[in-house]
């Protein structure tokens, strides 16, 4: 199942997912989206994956660590968490929203674009 969550809910959906391990947010915008905009992992580990690569890199991921999927509004991050969860990952959610959200919601110096 994935797990549709705001970037205000983050740290509670990290709570309660605790007990599988250390967070990954895992963003999946390209490059130059990244040095526009990022987020700081607090509480979470944070690597940056472009979508376009995941099914190759689909190895490096951890299919028992939680991971919550972050893009620019929330399209590209929930293809890529259902992408995970069809492929066996266990705890997946979607950052609604994406990082234009997390601007909004939890960190106002996040620039949006």
């Amino acid at each position: 199942m994935i797990d549709q969550i705001q970037p205000a809910q983050l740290a509670d959906w990290i709570t309660a997912k605790s007990s599988a391990g250390p967070t990954l947010v895992l963003d999946v915008r390209e490059a130059w989206e990244v040095q526009t905009a990022s987020v700081k992992a607090n509480g979470f580990e944070l690597q940056c994956m472009p979508m376009n690569t995941i099914p190759a890199r689909v190895d490096e991921l951890s299919r028992d660590q939680p991971i919550a999927c972050l893009c620019h509004h929330g399209a590209r991050s929930m293809q890529v968490a259902a992408f995970l969860a069809q492929q066996g990952f266990a705890h997946v959610a979607n950052i609604a929203g994406g990082i234009n959200a997390w601007s909004s919601q939890v960190d106002h110096t996040v620039p949006t674009y």
